[in-house]
């Protein structure tokens, strides 16, 4: 029997750099898409410097990415970065994107940066985002 070739799965943090290269790739037809950003809430940290995040304000399950642009009676865009195959979001990531919900941001888990790609477009109404299909 063959065996299935595995394809390689793009950590989370190369997802996020192949998100923001397509960004800037657009930004100039799509002007707002400057205002995307990166909220560095995650990643591993030693206890001192994990109080100290958290007396500064950073806070469990915040979503990775925001559009702060207003579109469709929403405030903005939140979107919580997975990698494509085996990301999962935690129950802190899906309480925030339900509370943001609730106050009107539109806000989605993307698996992958080309469905996080796709959201923003459908998000914004871009035509001619540079994805295939």
């Amino acid at each position: 029997m063959a065996r299935k070739a595995m394809i390689p799965c793009l950590e989370e943090d190369v997802e996020q750099m192949c998100l923001f290269r397509w960004a800037m790739a657009n930004a100039g037809a799509h002007p707002e898409l400057e205002l995307l950003f990166h909220i560095p809430n995650g990643g591993k940290r030693g206890k001192t410097e994990a109080a100290r995040f958290k007396a500064m304000g950073v806070r469990a399950g915040v979503s990775d990415i925001f559009l702060p642009v207003a579109r469709g009676g929403h405030h903005g865009l939140w979107i919580e970065l997975k990698r494509l195959h085996d990301g999962r979001p935690t129950e802190a990531q899906l309480e925030w994107i339900e509370r943001m919900t609730a106050e009107g941001y539109a806000a989605a888990v993307c698996h992958g940066w080309v469905q996080a790609a796709r959201l923003i477009c459908e998000y914004m109404g871009m035509r001619g985002c540079g994805l295939d299909g």
